[in-house]
């Protein structure tokens, strides 16, 4: 049969959470009203809320060292003071925090009489859960040594069984401020350290604060408010992931215990959402359990903070984790940047290259230079254009020509064709060159006929010269802060000077497309021409295309 779990580390974790709570409420709450003092011109009160910080310092001081197990095993006598400790704190500071409320609604417009009820109710909690959470410690230390070693009575052993009883006998129950008289306050001691304000001032953010404790929640809200955050609230794991899902946070406060839906479960929902895990997370927690701590720096979790926790400290640990944020967020922008910047790099690649000449220059960082067979090239070039340029203004000479590129591009891809470049008012296409096309010189023609008219319909009335020619050509891109695709090659010579032969108005074309679209047009031999390099060449006019 396995052995049974020592319950002891679990009852002092236990004790330690639901004593410090509260203590952490009165510590919060007096050291806001020690750094508002001052500012809401009621300065003498200082000295007052300090004196309720250093009871609660002094406290927490003894209550850390007293409920720890190694310190349970050793002196297992130590709960008693601790006992007697709590009953006085409870005593002075439900009167104290009694007297100063009766004083604060003699001052005009005091913020201080909601703080100090706060400090007054975790007095009460505090006093009313002390007696079960030492009881049930005392059993517990119990068990850790059991009867025989209670019983004992030498100097290294614990208190004997009738002393246990009277403990338990003893355990106050709950205190409330006597009815007459006041009982002083601690000064404060030189080791007490106020903190009149934060350390740093950390950029405003939009910040969950997840508790199922309405007085922390209050008590993180007045801190952080008062540092420009926009604070919302839920009380438990399950209102908090409904809230991060439907509004943007940039940080949440998460607490450890919670009903419903502890703070692990919501950590671990919140880091397996794609939306939802980019949201630092700080877990504020009673539980100083290192393994606890250690799980969820592991799970994703930005820092913890265990309470009661200074403000120092909080707005230090806020502002490193928002700053992170904010570099993580702006890498994110950045990197949206550089996407953007790739894609219009490559919108622009693809407007000055083909395609597939464009894919093959940003995987290979090169082109590789080919020749191609049966390719038609087609020159096409304004008639008078020089003469109209000198005779009207530059802003209609380029807003005609500008129209006039933009339908012969459209054209051009129409009929399959790859526009190469413009060279002045010339506008240079292809076709079988990067897509295959049945019968390229006839999509050249199509489109010849087309621009023609488009050129026609312009204000201008500009009229083309349009020549082609068909046959190989070696394709490649030059240039290397500039690239350009070009073709090279007789075949582009000789339709160059076919479109200089050519009438105005009127589509030339050489014999040897003549051969190949003659079934599919009608037009007429124009004769002999004598163009530069090649001689007399016998070119064709094409009237229409059946």
């Amino acid at each position: 049969m396995s052995p049974q779990p020592n319950p002891v580390p679990a009852r002092v974790s236990t004790a330690r959470h639901d004593l410090r709570n509260p203590l952490g409420e009165v510590l919060g709450f007096a050291e806001i009203m020690i750094e508002e003092a001052g500012g809401l011109g009621h300065p003498e009160l200082t000295p007052r809320f300090q004196a309720i910080c250093a009871d609660a310092n002094a406290l927490l001081k003894q209550l850390n060292e007293v409920i720890e197990v190694e310190n349970l095993r050793k002196h297992p006598g130590s709960l008693d003071p601790l006992r007697e400790a709590i009953r006085v704190f409870c005593h002075r500071n439900a009167a104290a925090s009694e007297e100063l409320s009766n004083h604060c609604r003699t001052l005009p417009d005091t913020p201080f009489l909601a703080d100090l009820d706060r400090i007054a109710a975790a007095t009460r909690h505090m006093s009313e859960s002390a007696p079960a959470l030492l009881g049930d410690l005392f059993e517990a230390e119990h068990n850790l040594f059991g009867l025989e070693d209670l019983g004992r009575t030498d100097d290294n052993a614990g208190p004997d069984l009738s002393a246990a009883t009277i403990f338990l006998r003893k355990t106050p129950g709950p205190v409330t401020a006597p009815a007459s008289g006041t009982i002083p306050l601690r000064e404060p001691s030189a080791e007490t350290v106020f903190f009149s304000k934060p350390a740093a001032r950390v950029p405003a953010a939009a910040i969950l604060v997840v508790d199922d404790n309405e007085a922390n929640r209050a008590l993180l809200t007045r801190r952080l408010g008062r540092n420009g955050h926009t604070l919302a609230h839920a009380e438990d794991g399950v209102r908090a992931l409904e809230m991060v899902r439907k509004q943007p946070f940039d940080l949440v406060l998460l607490d450890m215990l919670m009903p419903r839906m502890n703070g692990h479960e919501v950590l671990a929902a919140m880091k397996a959402d794609a939306k939802l895990r980019q949201i630092p997370v700080i877990m504020i927690t009673g539980l100083d359990d290192t393994a606890n701590l250690i799980g969820c720096i592991e799970a994703g979790a930005e820092d913890y903070l265990t309470k009661p926790f200074d403000p120092v400290l909080l707005d230090a640990r806020i502002g490193a984790c928002l700053e992170k944020k904010r570099l993580r967020d702006q890498e994110q922008v950045y990197l949206r940047q550089i996407e953007d910047e790739k894609r219009r790099s490559d919108d622009l690649l693809h407007v000055i290259l083909p395609h597939a000449i464009a894919e093959e220059l940003k995987t290979t960082q090169a082109v590789r230079p080919q020749r191609h067979e049966n390719v038609a090239v087609l020159f096409s070039d304004i008639a008078g254009f020089t003469a109209y340029c000198d005779q009207n203004p530059p802003e209609r000479v380029m807003e005609y020509l500008q129209s006039l590129v933009r339908d012969c591009e459209d054209i051009a891809a129409r009929h399959g064709l790859e526009k190469i470049k413009t060279i002045g008012d010339a506008f240079m296409a292809a076709g079988g060159l990067i897509e295959p096309l049945e019968n390229p010189a006839l999509n050249c023609v199509r489109a010849a006929f087309e621009m023609t008219r488009a050129a026609e319909s312009l204000p201008c009335k500009w009229t083309l010269h349009v020549g082609i020619h068909i046959g190989p050509v070696i394709a490649g891109v030059v240039g290397r802060r500039k690239y350009m695709y070009d073709i090279w090659g007789d075949t582009v010579n000789t339709a160059a000077r076919v479109a200089g032969a050519a009438a105005s108005g009127s589509v030339h074309v050489s014999s040897e497309v003549w051969q190949r679209i003659s079934p599919h047009v009608h037009g007429r031999s124009s004769g002999l021409h004598p163009l530069k390099g090649k001689g007399d060449l016998e070119l064709f006019t094409v009237e229409g295309i059946h």
